[in-house]
Order: C-alpha cells, then sequence, then structure tokens
C-alpha cells in the first residue's frame, strides 16, 4: 500500500493538471493548487499516507457527512420527513429544484439539504452547542482533539454566502427551517470551516467503513445508508461519474477534500484544493480512480 501511494502521488505531481481553487470565497481563492496528500486506514488498524497527508485543509461539505450522522443520532427517521434521498442532478446551491418540491431539498449533501440537517441539530440550542456537537463528533471519530474551526474562512463564507443565505430564507418560507435564519446559516458556516488532514480524515471514516477499532458511533445499518447517499450524491451532478470510474461511496469539499469508503476494507481521505467542472477536486478524482484500479476496490 505504501508503494501504491506514493506511486500515485509521483504521478499526480508528474500530470501537473491541478484544476482552480473555490473562487467564490476568498479564503478557499488564495490556495496554492498545486497540493496532493492521501490516507489510507485499512481494516488491520494501519493508517498510511503519502504527500501533504498531515497538512491542515478547510473541508468544507466533507462535514454534511457527519452532521448527517449527528443529525441522525439526534432525531433519527424524522430527518427524512424534511430532506429527500434522490440526487438532485444540479450544482450543489441550486435554487430550481428547491422551488420546484416546494421546499424540500432533495438529498442530505446538497447545500439546502445540509442547511436542514444543521437546523435539525440546531433544534433551539445555541448554536455553540450545535457545533460542539460536530466538532466533538469528529474528534471522537478520528480520534484527535487538533481538529479546530478556522474563523477566517468561516467569516469568509459569511460575506460571499448570499447564495447559501437565499436557499435558507427560501427553506424558511416553506416552513422547513425552525430555527432563525442567521443563527442556522452561521451555525452551517462554521461547520463548513472546520480544518482537518487527510490523516485525521482517514480515521474519521473508520465508523462508516465499519473498521475493526473504530469508535462505535452510528449502526450499521445507518452507516450503510450514509454510504448510499454518499454514493449517488456526495459529488452533486457530478456523483454518477465518480461512481463511474471509482466505484466506491464518496463525499467531496470545495476545499478539494474527498472523503470514500471502501465497506469492511479502508477508509481514504485525499486532497487537492483544485476543483474540476463539477466543483470536486480535480486531481483528488483522478487519484481516487488511480487506487481503485490499483487495489481493485469497488462495491460493484
Amino acid at each position: 500500500m505504501e508503494e501504491i501511494l506514493k506511486s500515485i502521488a509521483a504521478e499526480i505531481v508528474r500530470q501537473d493538471d491541478w484544476g482552480k481553487t473555490a473562487q467564490y470565497i476568498p479564503e478557499l481563492a488564495s490556495v496554492d493548487p498545486q497540493q496532493f496528500g492521501i490516507s489510507v486506514c485499512l481494516a488491520d488498524g494501519r493508517l498510511i499516507s503519502a504527500g501533504a497527508a498531515t497538512k491542515p485543509f478547510s473541508v468544507q461539505s466533507i462535514t454534511k457527512v457527519f452532521a448527517l450522522v449527528a443529525a441522525l443520532g439526534r432525531v433519527g427517521d424524522q430527518l427524512w420527513s424534511r430532506v429527500g434521498r434522490e440526487p438532485s442532478g444540479n450544482s450543489f446551491d441550486s435554487v430550481v429544484l428547491l422551488e420546484r418540491e416546494l421546499g424540500r431539498p432533495r438529498n442530505p449533501y446538497v447545500n439546502a439539504g445540509a442547511i436542514v440537517t444543521t437546523d435539525a441539530l440546531l433544534s433551539g440550542r445555541e448554536p455553540k452547542m450545535a457545533l460542539a456537537e460536530i466538532l466533538g463528533l469528529i474528534r471522537h471519530m478520528s480520534e484527535s482533539d487538533s481538529i479546530y474551526i478556522n474563523e477566517t474562512v468561516a467569516a469568509s463564507e459569511q460575506e460571499t454566502g448570499a447564495r447559501n443565505k437565499a436557499l435558507a430564507y427560501y427553506l424558511k418560507s416553506h416552513g422547513n427551517l425552525n430555527s432563525d435564519p442567521e443563527l442556522t446559516l452561521g451555525t452551517y458556516f462554521h461547520q463548513c470551516a472546520i480544518e482537518m488532514t487527510t490523516d485525521q480524515l482517514a480515521m474519521a471514516g473508520r465508523s462508516l467503513a465499519g473498521l475493526k477499532g473504530a469508535p462505535k458511533v452510528i449502526s450499521r445499518q445507518r452507516a450503510r445508508r450514509v454510504n448510499a447517499l454518499m454514493m449517488t450524491c456526495g459529488h452533486y451532478d457530478g456523483s454518477g461519474d465518480f461512481a463511474f470510474r471509482v466505484g466506491l461511496p464518496g463525499k467531496s469539499g470545495v476545499g478539494g477534500g474527498i472523503l470514500a469508503i471502501a465497506p469492511n476494507v479502508a477508509s481514504i481521505a485525499i486532497w487537492s484544493p483544485g476543483l474540476n467542472l463539477y466543483g470536486n477536486s480535480h486531481a483528488g478524482t483522478r487519484a481516487a480512480e488511480m487506487l481503485s484500479n490499483a487495489t481493485k476496490w469497488s462495491v460493484f
């Protein structure tokens, strides 16, 4: 595995094809796109890495997975009355389907669905309490206390988050937001600004992969459902392409991260901040495909 990861990292650097960072969030736009890290947690407990695996990065929408785990633990299957489980076929911040389907987001991984999930966690509490629950869960799953919210990134998202604000108020107009939209949005922006390394992210994915020794934070049945949504919706309108090329459930973030799950086999984290046309890591997607080809890991 060490040789496979080193080979992938070397090939990504050799190809020198990085994509562009997220330009609509100033703090992400300024990140050097020519960076790459990859980490794999195996069923035997080993953590193997290559590249910039210990450099913290903004995990952004990958936190939607952990917020979903937390929300299911708090409100259970009641969440599905507010959020669907279908792919959207639209961009992650699209208003079109939300308007057509009367304020019920297609899935918990598009922005509107994630805002509803965060609202379910907020549920009359102070935002700092909901954030503490999400951050505490991530630290527990990764067995690392050195995971924090980047306040500068959170402020940058708050300043440029007009589209997310529009989504939140549209949800509110349909009665699908229980808290004040500004409180829910503030919680959501700070949630997305959590920073992790690929080593930490791969460790956090062990519970979803069902690996031995992983913290028991979710039942196997719910983990299977979370993974199923990652497969069908985790890369937005690029989810079909990722499934076709990689064959594993995966969740992306516009910070350039990817969390991928090989059930009962491995938890995989990849980071390269340049994005493709879908808003997913350009080099990271290629690296995931290389790893799948080299290991023959696939759910198909």
